[in-house]
């Protein structure tokens, strides 16, 4: 090997190392460059979540934020001790506010700060674990699972099963809001993709073992949105009180709108007597309470009845409940024979209004010579099953053409059933709302306010002999069956409304009979 050769070699290498420089230099400043442009991407992403996650909170929790944000300036401005201060005044004014008016602070304060507390420390945080543990998830099964749990730490171990959740296409419905009650918390979850509202009510009692209650209640409140209402006490263990009797003057009654009694939301219980759902089944089994359903609304409605305005029918086959207020009745029955020529006398009273008001309008205006009437039909099942088979063939054709065509006519039927099978009450479904009190068979729920009524949460088969009139309603324009207790009305009451009613012993529907038969 000669010089020349030599030199060209290494003019080569030369050339082939200057060559790599030159390409280590631009590769490492095109790496620095993907490098700097990756890390101000992940920045500017991170910061976009962390702006994502900031609007949320100002959106979805604007109180807790506000209160932060006020606490901050305050100890910018004002510094620490001060802050102790007003924290310590206030809580002392809460105090003397609770003991003084507890329903004025509830309905104030009281509700807020403890929906904001069981947000942030019981749904918010457990809420997941009890959907996830009753079923309530989606879960995707084409992604495998892979849990590592830390038994050492329980911190960990929550954190291990939440991410796994997260990575394993496990989709857990969103709490959306919390508002809380004086017995009652309003839980709404928005649904994820795959479920539906009646996965949650067959999933009712599960979620109140979860969160230790004895009721929840579930409400659909958009196609995918659902309140979980969870019962934290029951504020229907105490009798209810029917209203008091009115005064002498005349007093405007909403037929549309009764008093009843009262709701497990401790809000007025109302039930129709004209009007849409004003055909009413009640049932319950012997001492379940019927008679405050059918009296504590009369007792509201006295006024009505004193007036003329509303004209009161009874048909009583034992002969005891209704007799007892016999003078609040125009119209009384006790044997079979009797009831069909009272629920005749109905029905003529019906074609009546036929005449004179077809083609006119398609609502008849209730007056005193077209009064509400009103039929109470005690123990409907002893007149419509358990006597011979002519009479019950009529008498059930008379209440179901009551039923069919007397809501526009000013003519509503109200039964009691201890028994509500379609054999004893044939014409059952006719009856546009229903009350189901304490019964003896799960069945039976079914029977009353229809099929899944029970795994919605119409647990009356569970109601204590203690709670006679506590009971479900399920009707018109109510999806969700809502717990209530009729007003207790006392024999003193009865007789007190039936001398009211009848201007101490003077019956004014005898009065209307004589001037329409003149």
């Amino acid at each position: 090997m000669n010089a020349a050769v030599v030199i060209a070699v290494g003019a080569g290498v030369a050339v082939v190392l200057w060559v790599l420089a030159k390409l280590g230099r631009a590769l490492a400043s095109i790496v620095e460059t993907l490098a700097a442009l990756a890390f101000l991407g992940f920045a500017f992403w991170t910061v976009l979540r962390a702006v994502g996650w900031l609007a949320r909170q100002i959106v979805t929790r604007w109180r807790t934020c506000l209160a932060l944000l006020v606490i901050v300036a305050w100890l910018r401005w004002w510094g620490w001790l001060s802050l102790t201060v007003v924290l310590v005044t206030l809580a002392l004014i809460a105090v003397v506010w609770h003991q003084l008016d507890v329903v004025g602070f509830d309905r104030w304060c009281g509700r807020w700060l403890r929906a904001w507390w069981l947000r942030c420390v019981v749904y918010g945080r457990k809420l997941p674990d009890w959907l996830h543990a009753c079923g309530l998830t989606v879960r995707d099964e084409a992604i495998p699972v892979d849990v590592t749990v830390n038994l050492v730490s329980r911190r960990r171990k929550r954190q291990a099963i939440t991410q796994a959740r997260k990575t394993s296409g496990v989709a857990v419905p969103a709490l959306v809001r919390v508002r809380s009650g004086a017995s009652w918390d309003e839980v709404r979850v928005r649904l994820v993709p795959g479920q539906k509202p009646e996965d949650f009510d067959e999933a009712a009692r599960a979620l109140a073992t979860a969160r230790k209650v004895s009721r929840v209640q579930v409400r659909e409140i958009a196609p995918d949105v659902v309140s979980l209402d969870f019962m934290r006490r029951d504020l229907l263990t105490t009798p209810v009180r029917c209203r008091e009797l009115p005064g002498l003057e005349p007093a405007r009654v909403n037929l549309r709108a009764v008093y009843a009694g009262t709701t497990e939301y401790g809000t007025p219980w109302r039930l129709p007597l004209t009007g849409a759902g004003a055909h009413i089944l009640v049932a319950g089994a012997s001492g379940a309470g019927k008679n405050s359903v059918m009296w504590c609304p009369l007792v509201s409605a006295a006024s009505a009845i004193r007036s003329g305005l509303v004209r009161v029918s009874g048909v009583d086959p034992k002969g005891m409940e209704l007799a007892y207020g016999r003078g609040i009745f125009a119209r009384y029955a006790v044997s079979g024979k009797d009831t069909l020529q009272l629920l005749e006398g109905l029905r003529d009273e019906l074609e009546r209004r036929k005449r004179e008001f077809a083609g006119n309008t398609r609502d008849v205006p209730l007056s005193q010579e077209f009064p509400l009437e009103l039929l109470e039909f005690d123990e409907i099942g002893a007149l419509t099953r358990y006597t011979d088979r002519k009479t019950r063939e009529a008498i059930v054709e008379h209440v179901a053409v009551l039923n069919t065509q007397g809501r526009a006519l000013g003519v509503s039927v109200r039964g009691y059933v201890q028994e509500p099978t379609k054999d004893t009450v044939p014409v059952r479904e006719l009856f546009t709302r229903r009350v189901c009190l304490r019964v003896t068979s799960k069945n039976h729920v079914g029977m009353v306010l229809g099929d899944g009524a029970y795994e919605r949460g119409a647990w009356a088969n569970r109601i204590p002999e203690t709670m006679p009139g506590t009971g479900y309603v399920w009707g018109e324009g109510i999806r969700e069956p809502l717990r209530v207790r009729a007003g207790w009305v006392s024999d003193a009451t009865v007789k007190a409304l039936e001398q009211y009613v009848t201007n101490g012993g003077t019956h004014h529907h005898d009065h209307c009979e004589e001037r329409r038969a003149a």
